[in-house]
């Protein structure tokens, strides 16, 4: 896989930091995760294809144990506000003293500066920061959040790891690590970008809800079916939009333009008048195999047993039958191969790891006993 050979240590956080990892471990890297004592369960589920140690960081001597981890890996990765690893004497500065090919990414809602940087914060938080939450919505009524993919998942994690990667290739040219300053706040913004270089085009010049690409156009928009269930509509292009309105059974010489937004309200009840005469599978039978850009919004039940998926093989199914979404993208000469084992339980690899990294079995019984480290072996089942 591309990242073969590639260690990475992550200390355990929120749904941002676990996903970054998940994403280098799903295509090759070796990923520990440090967990803290006490914890149950690994609340982010992102746990696949990683192992699991629980270390104490609030204590000296389990810093010291971090730093010795840090000293052979490649890549740390750490969720905390500004201050946090400092405070604990696990900073940038010390830790890539001791390995200077380290790559210290720095995973956080506001970033390392600024007046909000030691402040709490969540995924709607920081899209209200980057401009962009403004932006979701229908018309008339508040902003609102589309879960909390877009700004922890995207700009936080995605984006993380997307520097991660960065840092790599340019260490194979210096041979030197660097500091990753990601959060979700600018990551988020980035993402917008083409949302900042239309401004002055008419693409946004209506209020929140009413333009194109927000639900204002009635053919880039969500309809109701006969049965309760829902088609999406994005036929934008002309030719698209034609096959659209021959596709509903309507004609073309008897409809406003399709660029008339002030006929657009109407246009949408039209629409939504004829959509509700169908179910959804009728529809489908209409529009599959056209260029009319209309398709079936998929339940999780439903996205799994489409054609289309089963086809690319789209989705994984886990030792213990959980089903999540491959790896992506597809890399054709180096592609992402996923662990289907479960997840780890906290600590199950614990003394493994310590041993691997050049702790001897006295260091391990002694952090154990001074309560340093937990471990949670797996006793199987007779």
């Amino acid at each position: 896989m591309a990242l073969q050979g590639i260690s990475v240590v992550e200390l355990s956080g929120l749904a941002p930091g676990p996903f970054c990892a998940m994403v280098l471990a799903d295509f090759g890297a070796r990923v520990v995760r440090v967990d803290r004592p006490g914890s149950r369960y690994d609340v982010s589920r992102l746990g696949r294809g990683k192992r699991s140690l629980v270390l104490d960081l609030k204590q000296p001597r389990g810093a010291a144990v971090l730093r010795r981890l840090c000293k052979r890996s490649d890549v740390l990765l750490e969720p905390f506000r500004r201050g946090v690893m400092e405070k604990l004497q696990l900073g940038p500065e010390i830790l890539q003293r001791e390995n200077p090919r380290l790559i210290y990414a720095r995973l956080s809602g506001f970033g390392q500066s600024g007046s909000f940087c030691r402040l709490a914060g969540h995924d709607i938080n920081y899209l209200a920061l980057s401009g962009v939450l403004s932006k979701i919505g229908r018309s008339g009524e508040n902003p609102y959040a589309p879960l909390n993919l877009l700004a922890g998942f995207a700009g936080g994690g995605l984006m993380c790891a997307l520097g991660i990667i960065m840092a790599l290739f340019d260490r194979t040219r210096t041979g030197k690590g660097q500091v990753i300053d990601a959060n979700m706040v600018e990551g988020t913004a980035y993402l917008s970008s083409f949302l900042w270089k239309t401004q002055k085009l008419s693409l946004w010049e209506a209020p929140r809800g009413q333009n194109m690409l927000d639900g204002g156009a009635p053919f880039y928009t969500t309809y109701r079916t006969a049965d309760g269930e829902f088609m999406a509509v994005g036929a934008i292009e002309p030719q698209f939009y034609e096959l659209l309105i021959k596709g509903l059974g309507l004609k073309s010489d008897e409809l406003p333009n399709q660029m008339s937004m002030d006929d657009w309200p109407e246009m949408k009840k039209k629409f939504a008048d004829v959509f509700a005469e169908k179910t959804k599978a009728e529809w489908c039978q209409i529009f599959d195999g056209t260029d009319a850009c209309v398709t079936p919004v998929l339940t999780f039940e439903e996205v799994v047993h489409h054609d289309h998926n089963k086809e690319r093989g789209s989705f994984i199914t886990s030792e213990e039958q959980d089903v999540s979404p491959r790896p992506a993208p597809l890399l054709l000469n180096t592609p992402a191969i996923p662990s289907f084992k479960r997840d780890p339980f906290i600590g199950e690899h614990t003394e493994e790891i310590l041993e691997e990294f050049g702790f001897s079995r006295e260091e391990i019984y002694q952090l154990n006993s001074d309560k340093i480290i937990e471990s949670n072996k797996v006793k199987a089942s007779l």
